[in-house]
C-alpha cells in the first residue's frame, strides 16, 4: 500500500481501490473461492438443506481486549448459523471504511478476521468495499452474510419448547459488554478483562445428537435477559431464573455494581443459551463442562406454566420480575 490512511480515492474504482482490495483484503482472505475480478462467487454445496443469515457490526473501539470488529464479524455471523444447527461454510464481507482510517489498523483487523474465519472453518467467498467521507462513519463498519449446512437430526425451534424444559448457558455472561466498555476508558476505569468473542461451534455441535435439544440462541445484544423475554413471548410459558446459577465473572459484577449495570442485559459474543428437556439437561451440561471455556457452564432456568413472566430468584431468596430491556446501556457494542 502506498498510503498510510484511507482516502476517498480508495473507493472510486480506480488504482487505489484495486490496490486496497488486492494488497489487503485478497492478501489475507485469498482462497480459491475469492475471485476479486468476478461479480459473483460460485459456491459448491453438497446439501440442499441450507441456512442463510446476515448481520452488521459497528463496535467502538474497533479493537478491544479479546477481539476486534473483524473477528467479531466472523464470530457473530457463524455463531448465528451454529445455534441454528448448521455448520458454517461461506461468508460474504462488505466493508464500509471511513476516510482517514489508518491502513495499518485496517490491516490488523483484516488479519484478525482471516484468522477467525480459518478457525471457524469458513471461507470468505465474496465481498465489497465502500469508502465513506470523513465524519460519516465510525472508522469501519462491516456487514456479513453467512451460509451453512444444517446438521441437526432433530428439529430445533421455539415451537419445540415445553413446560419443564431447562435452560443452560455455556459460560459467564457480560464479559464482552464490560470488556468493550473498559476499552473505551469511560468513567476513568481500566481493566484486563477479555471479551468472550469466539466461535461457539464446538458447544453447538456436541449437543446436536441429543433428542431433547429443543432450541439454541447466542445472547448478543440485550444479553441473557433479552433472550429469556423473547422465549417468554414466543412460547407463552413462564421462565424462572436462579441468580445463584447464572455465571458472572467477578470483574464484570464489580463494574456493574459500581456503575449500576445488570450483567444479565450485557452482550455476549461467545456464549450459547440452550433449551433442553429435563432428561437431557445434565448430559448437555457435562459435555459443555468438558470443552475448553465451558468450565462455568450452568443450568440456570426452567420453563413452567404456573406463571407467565420472567422471574428471577435472587441471591437473598426473594423473587422479582426481570423487566424487558428499554434503553441500551452500552451502545455500539457489536
Amino acid at each position: 500500500m502506498r498510503d498510510k490512511y484511507i482516502s476517498l480515492a480508495h473507493g472510486n474504482g480506480g488504482i487505489y481501490m484495486r490496490e486496497l482490495i488486492e494488497q489487503l483484503f485478497a492478501r489475507y482472505l485469498g482462497n480459491p473461492d475469492l475471485d476479486v475480478q468476478a461479480d459473483a462467487a460460485h459456491l459448491q454445496l453438497s446439501s440442499s438443506d441450507i441456512l442463510f443469515t446476515t448481520d452488521g457490526f459497528t463496535v467502538q473501539p474497533l479493537e478491544f481486549p479479546g477481539g476486534d470488529i473483524g473477528s467479531l464479524a466472523v464470530h457473530g455471523t457463524t455463531n448465528d448459523l451454529a445455534v441454528s444447527g448448521a455448520k458454517p461454510v461461506y461468508l460474504s464481507l462488505n466493508a464500509f471504511i471511513e476516510e482517514g482510517l489508518e491502513i495499518s489498523v485496517l490491516e490488523r483487523i483484516i488479519q484478525s478476521l482471516a484468522r477467525a474465519a480459518k478457525q471457524a472453518g469458513v471461507v470468505v467467498a465474496a465481498g465489497d468495499t465502500k469508502v465513506l467521507p470523513r465524519g460519516e462513519g465510525g472508522g469501519l463498519y462491516l456487514a456479513t452474510t453467512g451460509i451453512g449446512i444444517r446438521q441437526n437430526p432433530y428439529p430445533l425451534g421455539l415451537d419445540q419448547i415445553q413446560a419443564g424444559d431447562k435452560m443452560l448457558v455455556s459460560g459467564s455472561v457480560g464479559d464482552h459488554g464490560i470488556a468493550v466498555m473498559l476499552a473505551r476508558e469511560q468513567f476513568g476505569l481500566r481493566g484486563d478483562l477479555q471479551s468472550d468473542s469466539a466461535s461457539v461451534l464446538p458447544f453447538t455441535e456436541c449437543l446436536l445428537d441429543l433428542p431433547g435439544l429443543h432450541f439454541m440462541r447466542d445472547p448478543t445484544r440485550g444479553g441473557l435477559a433479552t433472550v429469556c423475554h423473547e422465549l417468554n413471548r414466543a412460547t407463552g410459558l413462564g421462565i424462572r431464573l436462579k441468580q445463584d446459577d447464572i455465571p458472572v465473572n467477578e470483574p464484570v459484577q464489580s463494574v456493574c455494581d459500581m456503575l449500576g449495570y445488570d450483567p444479565l442485559y450485557l452482550a455476549c459474543e461467545g456464549r450459547v443459551v440452550a433449551v433442553l428437556a429435563a432428561a437431557d439437561a445434565d448430559e448437555a451440561l457435562q459435555r459443555w463442562a468438558e470443552l475448553p471455556g465451558g468450565e462455568s457452564a450452568s443450568i440456570f432456568a426452567e420453563f413452567g406454566n404456573d406463571h407467565d413472566s420472567v422471574l428471577l430468584e435472587t441471591h437473598f431468596g426473594g423473587e422479582r420480575i426481570l423487566e424487558e430491556l428499554e434503553d441500551d446501556p452500552l451502545p455500539r457494542i457489536c
